[in-house]
């Protein structure tokens, strides 16, 4: 929501301070383009640390776009300029047709944004909480009243307008919190780990809910995740990692890019299996060595494990288990990054610009 603070650090973002040439211009007709985004920090040894680095993009309108990476890749960090929260250090981007340094009040009155964290005032009641934002946003009264009931209808919560927020579960107050962001009719519909902390039921009744809300409305979704099936949920993908988009498109066509398919086989001998196995395989079929047994990357893998138990099992070696499996998300974050989106991310940042009244979140800053 605006906020005096966040007023006075736009008015400070007049123009980037490179010449207007040093990028192409955003892309027309997009809800969001971006070209050449930069934030970056000073680092504790004088150097200069890229939070975001680079960033060209392109979410088309009514598009659910989701930015999958690992805590401090700076997926925060890219909502916070997109919302005119934080200044690009260079770069240029537009939300919603507004341009996010000399536009940032306009930008800020077509976007929603929910939090990591929650925002909610547990103490007042779901109607309160919704009236007061929608106060906020200028609504006289009797409208926001009015859009109050509307947006509780659709997020299934009308029984509950009386009930303090703390007397919610988890699943009801982050269906609260994307009613709240819904209440103004924002264009784009920024949501920052959406179900982060949720139970699985939970997480999958979110989802529907904003599949509703965007088939309802047409509304632009940004998402920012780690978790591998809710990125399967968004029509495309954007991998980011040390600020740097590095990959993008549909999950199927990021996947099918792959190709291959992943195969694991258990052995009685897993050191003596892998030297084994690497003479039976194309040399570009490089074997790996894993906590599951031996692990290796080949087209039409299921047909390869019978011709790789034969070998094995001609020099000795039992196969205990053999499974032939298709390219997941995780595979295609590691074939472009060189690890798991799992792998603990050690990379330490200045922390972004936390707007007033929300909290940072953990271990995802810049």
């Amino acid at each position: 929501m605006p906020t005096r603070r966040a007023d006075n650090l736009a008015r400070t973002a007049t123009a980037p301070t490179g010449p207007p040439a040093a990028h192409p211009p955003p892309g027309p007709g997009y809800a969001i383009s971006t070209r050449g985004l930069v934030k970056s920090y000073p680092g504790p040894d004088g150097t200069v640390i890229h939070a975001v680095h680079g960033l060209d993009l392109d979410v088309r309108r009514g598009e659910t776009f989701a930015f999958l990476g690992p805590n401090g890749a700076g997926k925060s960090t890219t909502i916070a300029l997109l919302c005119a929260l934080a200044r690009p250090t260079a770069g240029r981007a537009t939300v919603a047709g507004a341009d996010v340094l000399t536009q940032p009040h306009q930008v800020r009155r077509q976007v929603g944004i929910l939090f990591q964290h929650s925002a909610l005032d547990p103490d007042l009641t779901v109607a309160q909480n919704l009236h007061i934002h929608a106060r906020l946003y200028g609504m006289s009264g009797r409208y926001a009243r009015q859009r109050a009931m509307s947006v509780l209808e659709t997020a299934g919560l009308t029984d509950r307008r009386r009930s303090p927020v703390r007397t919610l579960s988890g699943g009801m107050r982050r269906r609260l919190e994307i009613a709240r962001q819904l209440l103004h009719s924002p264009g784009v519909l920024f949501l920052d780990e959406p179900t982060t902390g949720l139970d699985p039921h939970a997480r999958a009744q979110i989802w529907e809910h904003l599949h509703d809300q965007r088939a309802r409305h047409g509304s632009t979704l940004f998402v920012t995740t780690h978790y591998l099936d809710e990125a399967e949920n968004c029509g495309r993908i954007g991998i980011i990692d040390h600020g740097r988009l590095v990959a993008q498109g549909s999950p199927h066509a990021l996947k099918a890019a792959i190709g291959d398919d992943r195969v694991v086989l258990r052995t009685s001998d897993d050191t003596a299996a892998r030297r084994i196995v690497g003479r039976a395989v194309p040399p570009d079929c490089p074997v790996t060595a894993t906590v599951d047994g031996i692990s290796l990357r080949l087209p039409d893998g299921s047909s390869w494990i019978p011709r790789l138990c034969a070998a094995l099992e001609g020099h000795g070696i039992a196969v205990h288990a053999a499974s032939a499996t298709p390219p997941t998300l995780d595979d295609v974050f590691f074939h472009h990054t060189g690890r798991s989106i799992h792998t603990p991310h050690t990379d330490r940042r200045p922390t972004a610009p936390t707007p007033p009244g929300t909290t940072a979140e953990s271990g995802d800053g810049p």
